[in-house]
């Protein structure tokens, strides 16, 4: 059966509806340094996920599931770019099939070459010769983007790992607030409290939040990429390191270092709001204030206990340090909480629940060891 011209034009027209798609999304994803999603992506996104959801989901031990996740964001990667080139090789494929004598399996024999190989000469024509060139240099630099892409992604995944790496003889694995401020006080061990350390600290995770907000909304699939231990994540990371500055500046106002505290939690619920956004969840750019949050006044009475068991200094009844801690939250628990339920992050205290129930896995606490004299 003969395809009218008529009909093949039209199909030529799709074509390069096709390229052009691939092409805003290679320039936004690769490119663009600021968020630009595409529907594209959005889609390969979710059917990956879609993917290893089904492919985890068997698994009610947190550890299996976590090893399973562990390939989504490389899994994600080489998608990405499959369904980049795959639109280019149809969308050509496509825009060839007016021009040659042959039927679609030739144009689809024409595109193949002129996309896969530098200097094809299956093209016959002025017309086909412009397109296979177009398609070469096309496969080239996407190709070329992809390669250089990587370094990129890897380097701010190094960046954000060695924070949560730091973390971890500071807020237990997994991390929790409450134990982080524990421990700061506690100076592992040493009998001396490290409280003055804080404003530090907070400084350092305030440039560590603003540049998560930048790297991982630029480049959404670092978001997925999962921490190398499994107790650890990076949204939990985050969210332990909050939950300690709303709690000492609730608990302890006289002894907190508020200015570097309110500085952090500010470009914390930030990150945390803009990452949720760009993934797509509706979180709103204002919280309300008297919305509430999930966690419960028990749980927070199980914080302070926790830090009377080390004679933290706490200077409020927790009935009073409540409705300013619930103020702080409010800010940033559903963009956390969203988040740790999408990445399926490990459970940690106070990190909301989970699309697979499971257990809370406390902190892995060490022995007291050595007492100092």
């Amino acid at each position: 059966m003969v395809v009218p011209l008529v009909a093949r034009c039209f199909a030529a027209a799709f074509g390069g509806l096709l390229v052009l798609t691939s092409v805003a999304s290679v320039v936004g994803t690769l490119i663009v340094p600021r968020p630009v999603s595409t529907w594209l992506t959005k889609r390969v996104d979710q059917l990956v996920n879609l993917v290893f959801r089904g492919l985890s989901r068997p698994f009610a031990d947190y550890y299996k599931r976590d090893r399973v996740l562990a390939a989504q964001a490389a899994t994600l990667l080489i998608c990405q770019i499959a369904a980049w080139l795959g639109m280019f090789f149809i969308g050509f494929a496509l825009l060839f099939w007016p021009l040659i004598n042959g039927g679609i399996t030739q144009a689809f024999s024409t595109a193949g070459p002129a996309l896969w190989e530098i200097g094809a000469d299956h093209a016959r024509g002025a017309a086909q010769v412009t397109i296979q060139d177009i398609a070469s240099i096309v496969g080239l630099i996407t190709i070329t983007l992809q390669i250089a892409y990587l370094p990129t992604l890897y380097a701010a995944f190094n960046r954000r790992e060695t924070e949560v790496a730091l973390l971890t003889s500071r807020a237990g694995v997994p991390s929790w607030g409450p134990e982080l401020l524990a421990r700061t006080h506690y100076g592992l061990g040493s009998g001396l409290s490290t409280i003055d350390s804080l404003p530090e600290f907070y400084d350092n995770w305030d440039r560590w939040a603003a540049d998560m907000a930048e790297s991982h909304t630029t480049y959404l699939p670092l978001v997925r990429f999962r921490s190398p231990r499994p107790r650890s994540s990076w949204i939990i990371a985050l969210l332990a390191v909050l939950d300690s500055a709303a709690l000492i500046l609730a608990l302890s106002p006289e002894a907190a270092p508020e200015v570097e505290a309110r500085l952090f939690l500010r470009s914390g619920f930030i990150c945390v709001n803009d990452i949720a956004r760009a993934m797509g969840f509706a979180v709103p750019e204002e919280p309300d204030p008297t919305a509430g949050i999930q966690l419960s006044y028990e749980e927070f009475l199980d914080a302070v206990e926790r830090l009377r068991e080390v004679d933290f200094p706490i200077e409020r009844k927790p009935e009073e340090a409540w409705p300013e801690f619930v103020g702080w939250r409010v800010n940033y628990e559903p963009g956390a909480y969203a988040l740790a339920a999408e990445l399926d992050a490990v459970r940690a205290p106070w990190s909301g629940p989970r699309k697979i129930p499971g257990p809370v896995i406390q902190p892995f606490r060490p022995g007291r060891g050595r007492q100092p004299k």
